[in-house]
């Protein structure tokens, strides 16, 4: 939606067209539209700098962060610490590839929206359970959630990667899509569009994703 040079009412309404999107009243309708004012004018201040990556206009627009990351961050930071594995299997392993990207070697699926489900952690695991599946077995490990009694795999358990460790991630990505918790707070994930976020990562662990690749951008930018 590219109408930066539109008044916002304008831009609000264009908006509500392309998204579908709905009041109930006048007064919810003024209330979205000052909470789209707000984070309308956030995403036009944040590309005006080049930071690397952008943010842009999606159908979040007319949520607060508050609203945003309650209805999709539902990973809970377990309130002890689990214990770390015994072993951890990439442990000695002493050489990597300079980049990787499963998605090339068809161990990651299409892309799911969770919706207003806040269950990010459960597809997160999947989406690395259906990766490890492709790769042992070389058949499309896509999850059926149509299908009650469909089962693609079989999980005898699960291991660790060891926490603060960005080499011990490496190793484990190296290998096979993982499950990994991040801090997705911020309006900058909310509206985040393209290119390698660089923004500042917090250590409150709030949502479930895969990692599914590493490598260098063309900046030279790791990620």
């Amino acid at each position: 939606m590219r109408a930066s040079h539109c008044p916002m009412e304008d831009r609000h309404e264009q908006w509500m067209t392309v998204y579908g999107r709905t009041y109930k009243d006048s007064a919810e309708k003024q209330m979205r539209f000052q909470i789209f004012k707000t984070n309308i004018e956030f995403i036009d201040t944040f590309n005006k700098k080049d930071r690397g990556y952008t943010v842009s206009v999606n159908e979040f627009a007319d949520q607060t962060n508050e609203e945003f990351t309650a209805s999709r961050n539902g990973f809970k930071k377990p309130s002890s610490q689990p214990k770390n594995s015994a072993s951890f299997r990439y442990e000695n392993v002493t050489a990597v590839p300079s980049t990787m990207d499963w998605r090339t070697k068809g161990a990651v699926t299409v892309i799911k929206d969770q919706g207003q489900c806040g269950c990010c952690w459960s597809f997160s695991a999947v989406a690395a359970m259906e990766g490890i599946t492709q790769l042992s077995t070389g058949v499309d490990g896509t999850c059926n959630a149509k299908k009650a009694a469909s089962s693609a795999a079989k999980i005898n358990g699960y291991e660790d990667v060891p926490a603060n460790s960005e080499e011990a991630l490496l190793k484990a990505v190296a290998n096979q899509p993982i499950s990994v918790a991040i801090d997705a707070s911020g309006s900058a994930f909310q509206f985040y569009s393209s290119g390698v976020f660089t923004g500042e990562c917090g250590t409150e662990l709030d949502h479930g994703v895969t990692a599914v690749g590493y490598g260098t951008a063309t900046d030279g930018t790791k990620y």
